[in-house]
């Protein structure tokens, strides 16, 4: 089974007078990069939620936020009446001094002035729902994984398609590289025979043995079956892999450069355009496919 490193879920919470939002993205990445964006002041919940993602995912770099945000009826209780006055009044202050001298400041939220210390109070009482906030939280991290893991699968699934299908050509054309390379063996021998000829016309003395066996070893060099047997056996381990229920990425990736290689060292014995075409096309479906291989877990 394959899973993308590529996925996106979100979730959304409300309670103790405030309201939440999940949200987890990732993209493909060599290990697993795990970053969070969460309000100041839940450190807590940080270490719960990276101990879980980390159980969970082995390769992506993955990007987590969460946004709180206080409801009205919250902040009103919370409210200290004096101090709010004080900061109203400053800000009075400080705008009408920024006009004498033509200065333009940008307007300030309700966010911003509830964000100033001492506007809301932070008492026992406070503390407490906070303690219940992040308990209603971490509840909530195993729901959201399983929505990330969910995406990342459904991923997965078009991705292994693609994967079977890039395969499935590669076979195709292996089969025709054996079939060329089959074809071309008596054109090969009739080349030899040829050369051996033209070398012992050409050089009186030489001992045609040794000529023959030199010619032998360049023939051994030019064959290619090892290349389109090991292009087979990769099939086989590709085909293996897909099936596999644990993380594959890393594996898959070694062995696309193995299937790199075998279809480079085809293209260079060729020795004939069919074969050499052959090699160009595998060339270009196992690029295609290493692609696709990078968003594998």
């Amino acid at each position: 089974m394959v899973n993308s490193m590529t996925g996106f879920a979100a979730l959304k919470g409300a309670g103790h007078g405030v309201s939440w939002a999940w949200e987890v993205r990732s993209v493909n990445a060599r290990g697993l990069d795990l970053r969070l964006r969460l309000p100041e002041g839940l450190d807590d919940l940080e270490i719960t939620v990276r101990k879980a993602f980390s159980e969970k995912l082995t390769r992506g770099n993955v990007s987590l936020g969460l946004r709180l945000q206080s409801n009205a009826a919250n902040a009103a209780a919370g409210l200290v009446s004096d101090q709010l006055d004080k900061v109203l009044a400053a800000l009075k202050i400080v705008e009408q001094r920024a006009e004498t001298i033509d200065l333009h400041l940008t307007a300030s939220s309700a966010a911003d002035v509830l964000a100033l210390r001492g506007v809301l109070d932070q008492s026992d009482q406070a503390e407490t729902d906070q303690t219940a906030l992040i308990a209603d939280l971490k509840a909530q991290i195993p729901t959201l994984i399983a929505a990330f893991s969910s995406a990342r699968a459904d991923e997965g699934r078009a991705l292994g398609q693609i994967l079977n299908e890039q395969l499935a050509r590669i076979k195709t054309l292996v089969a025709e590289a054996a079939l060329a390379a089959v074809e071309r063996q008596a054109q090969v021998a009739e080349n030899l025979q040829v050369n051996l000829k033209r070398v012992l016309d050409n050089s009186e003395g030489a001992d045609s043995a040794r000529v023959a066996q030199e010619l032998a070893m360049l023939a051994v060099k030019a064959d290619v079956a090892e290349e389109i047997d090991r292009l087979g056996a990769h099939i086989s381990a590709a085909l293996d892999l897909l099936a596999a229920k644990a993380p594959i990425g890393r594996k898959f990736d070694f062995l696309m450069q193995e299937f790199n290689r075998e279809a480079n060292t085809l293209c260079s014995k060729s020795g004939s355009t069919e074969l050499t075409r052959i090699g160009l096309d595998l060339k270009t479906v196992i690029d295609q496919m290493r692609e696709q291989v990078q968003n594998v877990e």
